[in-house]
């Protein structure tokens, strides 16, 4: 069975998350069908955690390959 990747969203809202996430920094998300369908994604944090938090605060980062790798390598 296929592995799920791990896909990677900006931060647009840390209202009240301010110690926990960064606006417009990057974050890894780890795949959660269940938090999706309830609108929330799974984000590993500042903490090098991973929560949930609010689909809304986030959009997804369309990034070139080579970007993704490196930022997926760094992470």
């Amino acid at each position: 069975m296929a592995k799920a990747a791990k896909r990677l969203f900006i931060c647009l809202d840390n209202t009240g998350y301010e110690v926990s996430l960064e606006r417009r920094k990057i974050y890894v998300a780890l795949p959660d069908a269940k938090a999706e369908r309830t609108g929330y994604l799974r984000v590993i944090d500042e903490s090098g955690e991973d929560y949930l938090y609010p689909a809304q605060r986030f959009v997804a980062a369309e990034l070139p390959v080579s970007t993704r790798r490196a930022v997926l390598h760094a992470a």
